[in-house]
């Protein structure tokens, strides 16, 4: 695992030096369709590079924003389009009924602005929650709105904490890997216990 992140952190950063803001963009759009390339890096490493002077703070904010939101776009109408009909009609293979569907649909309807909006500042959940928000048909705008205004502040946050660490910016990858390993450990037992508890379910029908 080491080994595979430090051939993706140079991955990262040559891109970025080499194309600058383009290349903000487009990691940050991969990232967020569902392609697991750390922002932690990403934009920590554009921080440093406007102390350098290469870059320019606000710009390097505004693509890391923009990508996040052409990414995630990317994979809303990948679930909105292609997604939802897998579900119905294989959604009981992964314990998944039409009525649960409905439900995801109603919960993202009621919540589902501060749902995208919280989820975009949070590791690991940031990158999946636009599929989630696609099969529930959420408003593409609210959607749109509420993905950039989160994905704005997470870009915000990263590229200062690169600015302030200068050239100790890759720290922080180490850092925020902590909260990746904590939020995936709550994610796997959430879904063992969906698992379970719809196992039990089907023995009793």
């Amino acid at each position: 695992m080491e080994t595979i992140l430090a051939y993706l952190a140079a991955f990262v950063i040559s891109v970025i030096e080499a194309t600058g803001y383009t290349g903000i963009f487009i990691l940050m759009a991969v990232e967020s369709a569902n392609i697991p390339v750390p922002s932690e890096i990403i934009m920590p490493f554009s921080g440093f590079l406007v102390v350098r002077d290469n870059l320019m703070f606000f710009w390097v904010v505004v693509a890391g924003a923009l990508g996040n939101l052409a990414g995630s776009l990317l994979s809303y109408y990948a679930a909105l389009w292609g997604g939802r009909p897998f579900l119905e009609r294989y959604g009981r293979f992964f314990f998944l009924s039409g009525t649960e569907i409905g439900s995801a649909e109603r919960l993202f309807e009621k919540y589902g602005t501060a749902t995208v909006f919280f989820s975009r500042l949070l590791p690991i959940v940031r990158t999946f929650i636009s599929f989630p928000a696609g099969l529930a048909r959420m408003n593409v705008w609210k959607f749109s709105l509420y993905t950039l205004a989160g994905s704005f502040l997470w870009s915000l946050l990263l590229t200062y904490l690169g600015f302030v660490a200068g050239e100790n910016w890759d720290m922080l990858e180490t850092y925020f890997r902590k909260f990746d390993w904590a939020i995936a450990i709550v994610l796997a037992v959430g879904l063992a216990w969906f698992v379970i508890h719809r196992v039990k379910q089907r023995r009793h029908e």
